[in-house]
C-alpha cells in the first residue's frame, strides 16, 4: 500500500485555537476603548475643540463607525509590485469606499509622532487587506478561514487606532493622514512580493506589528502631551497581542519580554505619502 503523501499543516495551531485567541483580542480591545476614549479626550486641555471633537468622534460606536467610514481611517497607495497578490492597496481603498492618500503635510512635535503613527496603522490596514484580497481572489490558496478572520480583526483594530490618531489632527485643524509611512512600505512590498504560503504572510504581518509596537515604545518617551504618553501606551499592548498570536501561529512561543523595546521604531522624520 502506498502512503499518501500528508500536507503540512498551514498553522502551527489548530483553527479551534486560533479563532479562541481572536474572539480574546477582540474583547480585550473593546475593553480597552474606553481608556483610549479617555486619553483622546484629555489631549489638549487648553483646546476644547480638541476635546470636544475627538469626544465626539469616538463616543459611540456608531460614531466611531461612521468616523471610520467617512475618512478618518484611510489607506494609502501601497503597490504591491511584481507579487501577483492582488492590485495593490490603491485599489482596495477604491473597493472601500476610501479616498486615495493626500499629500503631505508638514507638522512638528507631538503632531509629527500622531502623523506617523496614523500612517503606520494605514499600512497595517491596507497591508491586511491586500492579504485579504489576495485570498478571496484565489491568488493565495490553503489559508484556513481562522486565519482569514484574525486579518479582518487586526485590520479592524488597527483602523480603530488609525481613527484615534487622525482624531487628534483634525481636531488640532490638521489634515487627516490617508498615507503610509513609505520607508516601511518598501520593506513590505519586498516581503509580499515572496509570499507563497501562511507562514510566509504570517511573516511579513509579524514584522509590520513588531515594527508599531516598538515605535510606540519610542513615542511613550518622545512626546510631551501626559494624554499623548497615555493613547500610546493604550494602543502598543494591542499591537503585543497581534504579534504574539502571530508568533503562535508560526509555531514560536512568544515568551514575554521583561522590558518592551523600542528597536525597529519607525522615526517622525519618515516620509508619508
Amino acid at each position: 500500500m502506498k502512503r499518501r503523501n500528508r500536507q503540512p499543516d498551514p498553522i502551527a495551531i489548530s483553527e479551534t485555537e486560533l479563532t479562541q485567541m481572536t474572539r480574546d483580542l477582540d474583547d480585550a480591545h473593546h475593553d480597552a476603548l474606553p481608556s483610549l476614549r479617555a486619553s483622546l479626550g484629555e489631549w489638549s486641555e487648553s483646546s476644547d475643540d480638541i476635546r470636544e471633537g475627538i469626544t465626539r468622534l469616538v463616543s459611540t460606536p456608531s460614531s466611531r463607525r461612521a468616523f471610520l467610514l467617512g475618512g478618518g481611517a484611510v489607506l494609502g497607495g501601497v503597490a504591491l509590485v511584481g507579487s501577483g497578490m492582488g492590485s495593490g492597496l490603491a485599489a482596495a481603498a477604491t473597493r472601500s469606499g476610501l479616498p486615495a492618500a493626500k499629500s503631505a503635510q508638514k507638522l512638528s512635535g507631538d503632531l509629527a509622532v500622531v502623523a506617523l503613527a496614523a500612517s503606520l496603522e494605514n499600512l497595517a490596514v491596507g497591508t491586511y487587506q491586500a492579504a485579504i484580497d489576495a485570498v478571496t481572489q484565489g491568488k493565495l490558496t490553503g489559508v484556513p478561514d481562522a486565519v482569514v478572520t484574525f486579518a479582518k480583526t487586526a485590520q479592524s483594530q488597527h483602523k480603530d487606532h488609525a481613527a484615534a490618531w487622525n482624531g487628534v489632527l483634525t481636531g488640532a485643524g490638521k489634515k487627516a493622514v490617508s498615507g503610509v509611512d513609505l520607508t516601511v512600505k518598501k520593506s513590505v512590498d519586498q516581503a509580499f512580493a515572496q509570499v507563497k504560503d501562511v507562514p510566509g504572510l504570517a511573516k511579513l504581518a509579524l514584522d509590520l506589528e513588531n515594527v508599531a509596537a516598538a515605535t510606540y515604545i519610542a513615542a511613550i518617551s518622545a512626546v510631551k502631551s501626559p494624554a499623548g504618553i497615555k493613547t500610546a501606551a493604550s494602543i502598543q499592548p494591542v499591537e503585543l497581542q497581534h504579534a504574539a498570536i502571530l508568533n503562535f501561529l508560526l509555531g514560536q512561543y512568544p515568551v514575554p519580554d521583561a522590558f518592551a523595546k523600542s528597536t525597529g521604531a519607525r522615526p517622525a522624520s519618515d516620509k508619508i505619502g
